[in-house]
């Protein structure tokens, strides 16, 4: 082996090596843990956006100066911090949300929804979304309205949106 290739593969450890190790492990702790975190995409409920088993990662300065938007994708901290949803935003606070034969009526006026690609048949009695909260709902409405996890959110779990 040459010695260049030796001196790669095998780096000698000095204070400045030591210092540069813990540099670049301080910056990947705090870029990926902290700003752009990987994840990976478990279920079906935002097909065909996003696909079960994708890997992307959630932006989480996207809401730090601006508020999320209707139709926004966003990550919603779950009961712990490793886990997370990936949801769209349909309504906010005040706002009524309902669905007829599939359709998404906001106050009573239907929602053009091009992102949903598979026919639905959900039928949901009006609700009003409290105070601090959105309403989220994943894209794929072709499975059943018992194993889909939507509804209100608060603001707060919001914690980003994906990167793509």
């Amino acid at each position: 082996m040459n010695r260049t290739l030796q001196s790669f593969l095998f780096p000698a450890i000095t204070p400045r090596f030591l210092l540069r190790a813990l540099m670049v492990a301080l910056f990947s702790y705090i870029f990926f843990g902290h700003i752009l975190t990987p994840f990976m995409i478990r279920g079906t409920s935002m097909e065909p956006t996003y696909h079960d088993g994708g890997v992307n990662f959630c932006w989480k300065l996207r809401y730090l100066f601006s508020d999320p938007k209707r139709f926004d994708v966003v990550a919603i901290r779950f009961a712990s911090h490793h886990r997370m949803l990936l949801k769209r935003i349909v309504a906010f606070e005040g706002e009524e949300v309902e669905f007829r034969q599939g359709k998404l009526f906001i106050e009573g006026k239907a929602i053009d929804e091009p992102y949903v690609q598979y026919p639905c048949d959900w039928n949901l009695s009006p609700r009003r979304v409290e105070k601090g909260c959105v309403y989220v709902i994943g894209d794929n409405r072709s499975m059943p309205i018992e194993e889909h996890l939507f509804g209100q959110a608060r603001v707060e779990r919001i914690i980003g949106s994906p990167l793509w």
